[in-house]
């Protein structure tokens, strides 16, 4: 989505500062938009100090809202928000403190429900094939697959 427009360093502030208020961003996507604004090094450089500064930039608060968004909205496990959070160039530190944002008897809840509701829409009548998709499906939603195994058996 390259812009052909050209923007002075105060107008692409004043969008970015509008861009990281509207959700929390990381610098990644940060960088990314100040590329399709055609930014100069010097300028991306600037701009970016000036978020940091100003807060509206926070790597911590954005793994934090992250890790919480993706775990309570879209019931992802552990390994799958770190992955995610990896791809996002965030830092090691700023994702264990993020992680501890879940709540591990609602984490293993979660992982419960979303098994048991699972394991009602298999229609399958082999039940090692059954527990073999159930476990697939939990393992690709980013749960750890001794939590999951663990969670099959008393279910299955």
């Amino acid at each position: 989505m390259k812009n052909d427009k050209s923007y002075t360093v105060d107008e692409a502030t004043k969008l970015l500062e509008n861009y990281c208020a509207y959700q929390e961003r990381c610098h990644k996507e940060v960088e990314q938009k100040l590329y399709d604004l055609n930014m100069i090094p010097e300028a991306k450089e600037k701009i970016i100090i000036h978020l940091l500064q100003h807060n509206f930039l926070n790597e911590e608060r954005f793994a934090k809202a992250f890790v919480r968004g993706k775990f309570s909205i879209k019931n992802w496990g552990k390994q799958r928000i770190l992955n995610e959070l990896k791809f996002r160039n965030i830092s090691t530190y700023n994702i264990n403190t993020a992680l501890k944002e879940i709540d591990e008897t609602e984490y293993l809840n979660t992982l419960e429900k979303l098994a048991e509701k699972k394991l009602h829409l298999i229609k399958e009548p082999n039940n090692f094939k059954k527990t073999s998709k159930l476990a697939n499906y939990l393992i690709s939603k980013g749960f750890e697959s001794n939590l999951v195994f663990k969670t099959v058996k008393a279910i299955v």
